[in-house]
């Protein structure tokens, strides 16, 4: 078993098979079991369009748009998975799409006072369609390509559909607005 961070301080309350609840001091959170990390990938077509997927999420009750997704480690006898590897495969497995470039952007928790959790976002470019995609036997994933242009119109007619909208998307357009901005030197003739 994989303990969290504060592992010394902190007392396991209840195990499942995917989580286990914990206690530190007051605090209960959610630790994610057989995984090492979680992945979203901002993955862009030579057309400039920005791979979503939809699927039904049980704990919200409803289908939502997200970044192509998944776990880190997650996979029988390979644990020691690295995210980018983590990430192509799930880049193929969700949007039968494979990426020529596969970059790191940042890591950081999905919900600090909820759960153990750390995501990598990466930034998938150069992609070649070589597959389906709609995620393996137990998963019903829809592919949407949107130009990133109309995705924020395209968000608000899913919100407005009953389709909440992860957080990560939006961070996904943050970063592709980033990259075609001109950078500034520091200093230097």
């Amino acid at each position: 078993m994989h303990e969290p961070n504060d592992q010394a301080h902190a007392e396991r309350i209840h195990g499942g098979k995917f989580l286990s609840l914990f206690r530190s001091g007051r605090w209960e959170f959610a630790h994610r079991e057989n995984a090492t990390g979680a992945i979203a990938i901002v993955a862009v077509t030579p057309e400039e369009r920005i791979l979503l997927v939809e699927q039904y999420r049980p704990p919200v009750g409803a289908a939502c748009i997200e970044l192509p997704a998944g776990l880190v480690g997650d996979e029988p006898g390979d644990s020691s998975e690295d995210v980018v590897a983590a990430a192509c495969r799930e880049l193929e497995e969700e949007t039968g799409y494979q990426a020529g470039n596969m970059s790191v952007l940042l890591t950081g928790p999905s919900s600090a006072g909820l759960t153990s959790e750390m995501i990598t976002l990466l930034l998938a470019s150069d992609l070649r369609k070589v597959g389906p995609g709609g995620g393996v036997e137990h998963e019903e994933i829809t592919v949407h390509e949107i130009p990133v242009d109309e995705t924020p119109d395209f968000l608000r007619r899913q919100e407005s559909a009953g389709k909440p909208v992860d957080f990560k998307v939006y961070a996904g357009l943050y970063f592709l607005a980033a990259r075609d901005q001109p950078h500034e030197k520091n200093g230097g003739p």
